[in-house]
């Protein structure tokens, strides 16, 4: 048995290119997530399955959510059911005892919430016990036992020996963006009891205008939560040890409050929705009721997340409606000014029970920090002058990572190489000179950080932005990964990646480190195939980090050069596939493995035991990505059909016709198979979210852009942001200059018409023409 558990290694190792050192437990075949922190193994394994039996020590409750999890998960992962009494195979028992469980060393100088999530489990033939000092210890030591179970020939095998366990830091968060969608009430309660189990513990959700807020109506999108629906998430999570955070930004990213007319007059500048006046009491007055409101649906719940992030401006009105530039004289710097907001926000909320996380950030200085309050975490860390500020004004911090900041599509969990992009990488984060890969950065940022040295550290948030529109089923490999971490720094991102795709999907799932290779590469693809020019689209940008601009600028959009237009007499000259020759070769290389992609995930779909789902999110995306690919590519056909037309409009007006047609017909294809792409993404993406509609449920959304942040889900107020840089794209209106110049020709030469029309923002299925012809074109 153990032979094949090595073997079974090797070939991961193999295949992946993992590290030569790895975890004991891998070593044997045998996958958690975290790591645990301390395993002895003795040379051989057990059996387990049907016939054990469990017994719970006086602690333990039968109806717990640890008890509920093993029969679950058991049951769901393994067929197993325990055997209820009479002579068992082997006994599992379960117990809690009060400093039962001894902890080694941790980052997180709180033992004694350390100590509470410690278990150990003793692992002998026919015997195998968990231990816990608390119920939250004993969850996690039940869920590294599911995870640990190894099917092999019909048969469960667990690893002889001893685990101890405990995590590095107490508060292991992911931030749930709720922003610009909002999932259904069972994919919340899913995505929660999922996090739980890879020992998660907080749910930063961010809902923005998606909650009924009675204090702030105006704001109350057509899909929102209410208080009882709130609360009940928040009872859910609690029973699966993980805290509902809610996240309210302020006093800037709060677009969606200010965009209404109704608190217009709170705007730190009249003319921008981005920020809120520091200094006008009704502000305060605003966001206390709508934290009041939060509170209220939210009880049981520790935390509140009073999201200060990118503040630029405070400090720096002096109109009509808010003078910030007299308190930032007084006080002494901008700096102070978001002290003082600090204060007067998290104090109200710190009043009622919470702890309060910011981000302490610009306009901060270090020499601002000693005027915040000390109750307060701050989210993120900053380096070693501000970090060593917080802690000597006795504000602990946690990480932040990120696992999607910008990306389109799909996040970056591996780069595509500079020789197969069209346009030189964009490097995203702090160092733009090393792009580094998402599960890769969020492991070393947590592990190494320097804030390990300089900080009063109790814990990470690991971040999946929603600013692009992406799925949240793309996330979970960094969320992941940005747990693990925070239990136990140092696992290397490659056994990381590799534990967690039998985990999450089954054993039976086949070369899941190839679809999230091809899922990232073609992501990147995607956007670099198109350049990126201003954009016309929307109101211009009103300011930038640290700045206003004195004349707002434009945003950007992504877009393709077009060939040229066809004259009347099919007249022809273009240099677009000679322009273009690299981005249609990058294309056209691309499909092949496209369509392995889409068959590795349709078989995998069948393979996958768990989350399925996420397979099928996955599968809608690629056939964005082929769509894009195809564009391209038949844009280029195009082309070459208008010169075949030009070289024979002389001799053989008929076959010069007959060109023209088929660019035509191409031009239908690729409205056809974008709309198609469209609604198969909606319809695969509406399982588990509620829809984006300008209205229902007796409230209308009101869309008024960002000045500051574009977001590209603001663009629109359905689904078809998906496909926004086509609807822009002039497109329909080039196709239709060709049909025009088409029946011109025809015309002239007494030949059919076809009458074409390509309803080009058309997004529904249909002819796209205003009379289909038949073939001969009558």
């Amino acid at each position: 048995m153990k032979s094949l558990f090595v073997a079974l290694v090797l070939g991961c190792i193999g295949s992946s290119g993992l590290a030569q050192t790895i975890s004991p437990l891998l070593a044997r075949g045998y996958t958690v997530i975290p790591q645990p922190q301390k395993v002895s193994l003795e040379a051989e394994d057990l059996s387990f399955g049907d016939g054990w039996q469990l017994r719970l020590s006086s602690g333990v409750s039968a109806n717990g959510v640890a008890v509920e999890s093993l029969r679950e998960g058991l049951s769901e992962r393994f067929h197993v059911t325990l055997a209820p009494g009479g002579k068992p195979f082997g006994v599992l028992s379960l117990r809690i005892a009060a400093g039962s469980v001894r902890i080694g060393q941790a980052q997180d100088n709180d033992k004694n919430a350390i100590e509470e999530q410690a278990y150990r489990i003793e692992l002998h033939p026919g015997d195998v016990t968990i231990t816990a000092n608390a119920p939250i210890g004993l969850f996690y030591g039940v869920d590294t036992l599911v995870q640990m179970l190894s099917p092999k020939k019909g048969t469960l095998w667990l690893p002889e020996g001893t685990i101890e366990d405990w995590p590095d830091l107490q508060l292991r968060q992911i931030y749930w963006d709720d922003a610009h969608h909002l999932e259904k009430m069972a994919e919340l309660k899913r995505a929660m009891k999922q996090a739980a189990f890879y020992k998660i513990n907080g749910f930063v959700i961010k809902l923005d205008g998606h909650f009924q807020y009675k204090s702030a109506p105006a704001a109350v999108e057509p899909y929102a939560l209410s208080p009882a629906q709130l609360q009940e998430l928040t009872d859910y999570g609690l029973r699966y040890h993980i805290e509902l955070i809610p996240y309210l930004d302020g006093p800037a990213h709060i677009a969606f409050l200010l965009k209404h007319p109704e608190y217009a007059s709170l705007r730190e500048f009249p003319d921008s929705d981005f920020e809120i006046c520091a200094t006008n009491p009704g502000s305060y007055k605003l966001l206390e009721g709508m934290y009041q409101d939060l509170l209220d649906a939210n009880r049981g719940v520790k935390h509140f997340f009073l999201s200060t992030d990118e503040p630029y401006y405070l400090g720096l009105a002096n109109n009509s409606q808010c003078n910030e530039t007299e308190m930032a004289k007084s006080l002494g710097s901008v700096g102070q000014v978001f002290a003082h907001f600090v204060k007067e926000a998290a104090g109200y909320l710190h009043e009622r029970g919470r702890t309060v996380m910011i981000w302490g950030e610009y306009p901060l200085n270090p020499s601002d920090i000693r005027a915040l309050p000390p109750y307060i975490v701050n989210g993120e860390v900053y380096g070693p002058a501000f970090d060593q500020e917080f802690r000597r004004r006795g504000i602990k911090q946690t990480i932040f990572t990120s696992t999607e900041g910008e990306e389109k599509l799909f996040p970056d969990y591996f780069m595509l190489p500079e020789t197969e992009r069209l346009h030189p990488l964009v490097k995203d984060g702090p160092d733009p000179d090393n792009a580094v890969p998402r599960v890769t950065d969020v492991m070393k940022t947590i592990s190494f950080d320097s804030s390990r040295v300089n900080a009063s550290l109790i814990g990470t948030v690991d971040c999946g932005w929603g600013d692009m529109g992406l799925h949240p089923e793309t996330f979970w490999m960094g969320y992941v990964a940005g747990g693990a971490a925070a239990w136990h720094p140092g696992t290397s991102p490659e056994e990381l990646m590799n534990t967690f795709y039998p985990l999450f999907y089954g054993p039976g799932a086949k070369d899941m480190d190839t679809v999230y290779r091809m899922m990232s590469y073609q992501a990147q693809l995607w956007s670099d195939l198109w350049d990126t020019g201003p954009s016309n689209a929307r109101t211009p940008i009103w300011g930038g980090p640290y700045e206003i601009y004195k004349t707002p600028i434009p945003a950007t959009d992504q877009t393709l050069p077009l060939p040229p237009a066809l004259s009347a007499d099919l007249t022809y000259h273009s240099e677009w596939s000679a322009q273009n020759a690299r981005r249609t070769q990058l294309a056209v290389n691309a499909l092949p493995s496209n369509a392995a992609l889409r068959a590795l995930l349709k078989e995998n779909i069948v393979r996958a035991e768990f989350n399925r789902y996420n397979l099928e999110v996955y599968l809608s995306i690629v056939d964005l990505y082929r769509q894009n690919l195809e564009m391209i590519s038949e844009i280029h056909d195009m082309d070459v059909y208008f010169i075949a037309a030009d070289h024979a409009k002389a001799s053989d007006p008929e076959a010069a016709l007959k060109y023209v047609d088929l660019a035509l017909d191409t031009a239908t294809s690729v409205w056809r198979e974008r709309n198609e792409v469209l609604q198969n993404a909606v319809t695969t993406w509406s399982v588990s979210w509620l829809p984006r509609v300008p209205e229902a449920n007796g409230r209308q959304f009101l869309h008024q852009l960002d000045d500051v942040k574009d977001h590209l889900p603001d663009r629109t107020v359905d689904m078809s942001y998906l496909v926004y840089r086509e609807t822009r794209l002039p497109f329909g209106n080039w196709v239709n200059s060709i049909a025009a110049a088409r029946d011109q020709y025809a015309t002239a030469h007494r030949l059919p018409l076809r009458n074409y029309r390509l309803s080009w923002d058309d997004l529904g299925f249909g002819s796209p023409n205003s009379r289909v012809p038949n073939k001969s074109g009558m």
